[in-house]
Parts: C-alpha cells; structure tokens; sequence
C-alpha cells in the first residue's frame, strides 16, 4: 500500500465540509472555538476509504455500523452513564443511524457537537462535587444506609440534573469512603479529592480539536476491531501500535479501563517487570518525575498517561498503583519508584535450566528452556554479523547443551511472552518438526499466504512439553499452535491471550492509522484469534481472563476456520490425556499453590460479582474486614503448607523502604513448572508401558 493512497486517492473531497444538519447547542460554551479542521476532515475521509478497501472484515459503513459507531462513541465519553441526561441521549438519538453518511462526506460537526456537549456535562459535575466537598468531609453521613451502583454500563441514563445530582453526591460519598477505610484522614481526603477535581477542571479547559477529532474517528474505527485505530500525529510519535513502554520507559503495555489506566502485560526483561512491583491488571492512579508531587491521573486519557510516564533513559518515575489483588472495592494503594531504560536484547534472550524430579520412585533431569520474547537482531543480521542473536539460534545452542547434559526431555516455557518476530516463530518451530507449513495469513483479499520450514528433518526430536499462560499472545501462540497441531509437544499451562490479527501502521495526511489487515490462523485451520491455543492439560489461571485478553476487548474479531494446511496424522497424545489429566487432578487436587491460586480467583471472581456497594461506613468496613479475613486465611493456608509461619495481618509493603528483590527460585520451587515435567514424565511412562504391550 502506498503513501499516496492514505491521501492522494480522495483529493476531490479537499476542501468539502458538509452542511451540519445538527441542532446548536442552546447557548454558547466556552468550547465554542473546538471546531473540525480542513486537515481532519480529509483524513476522516481517508480513513473512511482505507476501512472500506483495506481492513481484513471490509464490513460495509451503514446504518448498523452508524448505530454501533454512536453507542462506542457514548461509551468512550461516558462509560458510567455519569454526565449525560436521558434527555441529551433522546436529542443525540435522531442522528443514531446517520454517522454513516455524516463520515462518508466529511462531516464531523455531530462528533464535535456531542462531544462539546459532554465537555459542559463534565464541567457541571465537578463544579457540583467541588461545592459537595467545600462542605467539608463530614458533612456527609455515612450511618444512612443507602447504595451506589458501580455497575452502571447498561445502566438508565440519569433522567435530569436532580438525578445526576444524587448520582454525584454517592460518587463522592463512596470515593470519600474509600480513601477512609484505606487509612486517610479527613483534611487529607477532602485536599486530594479537590486537587483531584480541579485539575480535571483545569484539563477541561486545555481541550484541543484534535482531542475530539481522535476520540471520535476511534469510536468509529474501533467499531470495527480494537486494534484499528487512528493516531493523531502527537501520539503517532508517543506509543508504538501496542501503546507499549519498552522503548526508554518502564516496559508496560496499557488500556483505558473507564476512568483508570490498566496494565495489561509487562515487557519482559523490562524496568516494571524486573521491579516485581507491578502486576497485570494494577490500576495506575498517579504518577511522578523522580522527587516531584505526584501527579493525580484518575480521568486522564490513555495518551496523556503514556506520555508522563515515558522519560529519559536513567531517569525515575514514580507510579502509585491499586494491585489488582485488591478486593474491587479496596483503594489501598502503593507507590513504586522505577527507572526507565531500554529493555537490552540480551536480557529478553531465551535461558536454560535443569529441573530435577522425583517421579514414581525414580530421579529425572528434565531441561527447561524459558523464552521471554521472540527476537531477532535486524541491525546486527543486515550488517552481516555471523553472531547475531535470534530466539532460533538461541534455542538450538541450548538444545544442544541440554542433550549433553542427557535430560530425559524439555520443557519450553512461554509464560508471560507477548510475541514478536514472526519469522523467529517459524524458524523455532522448525526445530521441532521435519518440515512443512508453520503458519497461515489470510489477508483482507481472501489470500492465504502460508509461512513453512523449508529444512528437513527436525533438531530435536525428544520428549516435549510447552508451558503457557493467558499472557502468551501471538508469535507464542503461533508456535504453541503448531505444536499442538503437529502433535509435537504437550499443550500445558492457561488458554493463551487470543491475538491473531496483524496490523500495519498506514500514515494519512494528519495523523496515521493503525489499520487490521490480516489473520493468523494454525496449520489445522483453527484462527488463534479471540479463543487463542487451549491447552491440552489446563492449570487455574492466575489472571481473571474476563479482565485480560482478547475476548476482554470490545468488538474483537471472532474465532474462525479455514481449509487445513496439513492432514492430521493420529495423536500420540490422544490415548492417554483422561490419565494425564486424571494423574495431573490428584496430584494438585491439595498442592499449596494450585489450591491458593483456584481459591484467590474464585473470590476475586466472586467479588467482582458485585454490581453496587454500600454507602454505610459500619457495613462497609464489615465488608472490607470480611474479605481481608478471607484473603488472609488463603494466605496462610499457603504459608503453613509450605511451613511457613502465618502472618497475623496482610502484609502492606512499607513505601520509605527499598523494594527487596525476591529470591531467585530453584525450578523445582516453580509449581507450574514442576507439574510441567511430572506430566511429561507421566507420558512417557503410560508410553512405554503401552509400547512393551
């Protein structure tokens, strides 16, 4: 695809701004100067043109698409249903089915009209919580008992200004009550929560025409996937397509989670992973420069946090996060201090260890090989460097150490690995089989273009056991697929993050577009979108995949199929799995770690359950004092398995203390990866009792 068609293809619209059909709003706003511009209007022309030709789905821009395109664009602005009146949705409401047109011939007034709309609603409101805590935090009465709904996506829009009102006076009520129960005095509450509104006050006022222009093109180019979206040129230059840190940052891929900044994974070998201070799911809600106040983001766009928390190399960033491991309704924070760098190719490179078992009365040695990301050297490899590193050539020299050492078999550990080069997924998988097809990508044309390991013969043809969890996403799930459906390796661990698409950044004449134009899909057919690889042998999941995912995304392009690229051959597995699993069940059924990681998920899942919570301050620490009594027995449970002392209270990390690193575990100490190996050893042995019959 050429530049010139991001801008050369609809010059004929240059200069066309469509008559707004729109009502005016009754009164002028101080947002009267937010206007669409000649530049935006011809890049939402071409955005409108690049979809309709070039997206993989190439779903038609009508009606439907108008009315989806109005609800996520509602949802980008007011996701709680806390700003607008069911009155402004009924005047926003004739246009439902219009946004269509509106794009088509470059009018973007009914974005801007909405959107100034909401810059009033907002405005309102905080001025209203700004009156309600000039009170003073004990104007409130926290022995009423009453509710706040927290759940409110599909909420009723608030009738008028009397029920935005009494929603408002809860909101506060409960933040006051939070900031309480996690140990803040009054004053202290009362000077964060006005320092909190004033600067989204104060926000409000910097409000650009990109700001709108970008929040509305997104509310239609998501309409599509989650991964199409339009850069404006500010954030083409701030965040790569993933909206990752790892270039001089903390190494943290980010989304928007209503009026939070959630992580979603850690780059690994990255300043937030090697910290252990961070943990997908965490809830930023300030951030600081080294020594500096830290800075209140709650309500802040994605775009906005990125670039605070982005710096020079060797500078510090201070990060206040709520652990996702917080009960839903706990606001107890920590603040953890990181230096920014440059995740170094040599700490992402793929390692070794033994791991040594007792199984059935016998010893075993089994090689464990943990690959954190999939690399490739580009600069040293166009350079012609016969030494440059690559996750392939990593792997094979460590094969080779390990059948020296005569392991019994290997297990390749992908836990926490988001991907990366694709032609090192091939090439790994190359190892592993004789030869034949790896991969499949089927392009926006219905084009498959198939991926294959020319080189016959495979290097290492032992026992093989791959390892992988939720935050093993696509190039990690292209090779796990490929060895599950050649029948390789054993599938072990979570259901894998479910990324199968493949974007291309498309620059436009304002802005880029990041743009889906193709899919992945196994050599058995199966997409690794959405449903991602499902594990032969699963373990409980250490993240709540409703939060983290694929699936988790709005409008994410559905699992599917296509023609197989090889014939399936009979399973070596297949005879035994119902023992596998049935060995696997009895011998995690009571171990510590399975058992702490089912039952912590089973409450955080139960929790989440709830849809409202109480504005009593008496209930509401009953309720926080119950599920901290909760939380702790399953935290001691673990600790006197282990023969650990219990702990009298939940342990909050003291923040004027430097952060301890954790001591470096023993294979043997990795639950998962332990259970890894007994299962593979498990194999074959049912095998080889099978083969001597």
């Amino acid at each position: 695809m050429k530049r010139s068609l991001a801008f050369g293809i609809l010059a004929m619209f240059i200069g066309l701004q469509a008559t707004s059909v729109l009502a005016k709003p009754s009164s002028p706003t101080t947002w009267d100067y937010l206007e669409p511009d000649r530049d935006q209007v011809i890049a939402s022309l071409n955005v409108v043109e690049l979809l309709k030709r070039h997206h993989y789905n190439k779903p038609p821009l009508n009606d439907a698409r108008s009315a989806k395109i109005f609800d996520s664009y509602l949802a980008m602005l007011d996701p709680s249903r806390s700003y607008f009146t069911a009155a402004d949705i009924d005047e926003f409401g004739k246009w439902r089915n219009e946004f269509d047109d509106f794009l088509k011939n470059g009018n973007l007034q009914p974005g801007f009209t909405i959107y100034k709309r909401h810059l009033e609603r907002f405005k309102s409101r905080l001025e209203y919580a700004l009156a309600l805590l000039d009170k003073g935090v004990d104007s409130f009465d926290f022995s009423v008992d009453e509710e706040l709904l927290i759940d409110r996506e599909k909420a009723a829009w608030p009738k008028d200004e009397a029920e935005l009102d009494d929603l408002w006076r809860k909101r506060v009520k409960d933040e006051i009550l939070r900031l309480k129960i996690a140990g803040k005095e009054p004053k202290a509450i009362e000077e964060l929560l006005t320092k909190r509104y004033r600067n989204q006050l104060a926000r409000l006022d910097q409000t650009r025409g990109e700001d709108v222009f970008q929040t509305y093109i997104n509310a239609f180019a998501q309409s599509y996937d989650p991964h199409t979206q339009y850069l404006s040129p500010d954030n083409a230059e701030n965040f790569d397509i993933n909206m990752s840190l790892s270039l001089e940052g903390i190494g943290a891929v980010l989304q928007s989670d209503n009026e939070h900044v959630k992580v979603v994974r850690l780059v690994p070998a990255g300043p937030a992973e090697k910290s252990k201070q961070i943990a997908p799911a965490d809830k930023i809600v300030a951030v600081g420069q080294q020594d500096d106040e830290m800075v209140d983001v709650i309500g802040w766009r994605l775009d906005e946090v990125v670039k605070l928390i982005r710096g020079p190399k060797g500078s510090v960033v201070r990060l206040e996060v709520i652990p996702a491991s917080n009960a839903p309704n706990d606001q107890t924070s920590k603040v953890v201090s990181i230096t920014r760098e440059a995740v170094k190719l040599e700490e992402q490179a793929a390692k070794k260890s033994i791991l040594n078992l007792e199984h059935d009365g016998q010893a075993y040695k089994l090689g464990v090989i943990e690959i954190p990301a999939f690399y490739l050297d580009f600069k040293a490899l166009r350079a012609g460097d016969r030494d440059y590193k690559s996750t392939t050539r990593d792997v094979k020299q460590l094969l080779t150490e390990l059948q020296k050492e005569k392991v019994d078999g290997v297990v390749i550990d992908l836990r926490n690995n988001g991907g990366g080069s694709l032609q090192e997924a091939t090439e790994l998988t190359g190892l592993f089989i004789d030869q034949g097809p790896t991969v499949l990508v089927r392009n926006s044309d219905g084009r498959i273009d198939v991926l294959a390991d020319e080189s016959a013969g495979a290097f290492y043809k032992g026992p093989l056991a791959v390892l992988v969890n939720r935050l093993s996403a696509s190039a990690s799930e292209i090779f796990a697929g490929a060895m599950q459906d050649y029948h390789r390796a054993l599938i072990l661990g979570g259901q894998t993050f479910g990324k199968g698409t493949v974007q291309t950044i498309q620059p436009l004449n304002h802005g880029e577009l990041k743009l889906t134009l193709a899919k992945f899909y196994r050599v058995s057919g199966q997409s690794t979108q959405h449903q991602g690889v499902i594990p032969d042998i699963t373990y409980p999941a250490e993240v709540d995949t409703k939060e983290i995912g694929e699936s988790a995304l709005s409008e994410a392009l559905p699992w599917d199929s296509i023609r197989a690229a090889i014939n399936p051959e009979m399973n070596p597995f297949m005879p035994f799995l119902a023992e596998l699993k049935a060995r696997h069940d009895t011998r995690t059924s009571e171990h510590p770690d399975f058992v702490f990681t089912r039952e912590r998920l089973a409450l955080t899942q139960e929790l989440m359950q709830e849809t409202s919570v109480s504005l009593n301050e008496d209930k509401r620490r009953k309720q926080h004092a119950d599920i901290e009594k909760r939380q702790l027995a399953l935290e001691n449970a673990l600790r006197v398995a282990k023969g650990e002392s219990p702990l009298e209270a939940l342990e909050k990390e003291d923040e004027s203390m430097p952060h301890q690193e954790d001591k470096k575990l023993k294979p043997e100490d990795d639950a998962y990866l332990s259970e890894s190996g007994h299962i593979l050893l498990d194999y074959l042995g049912l095998n080889s009792a099978m083969a001597k019959h």
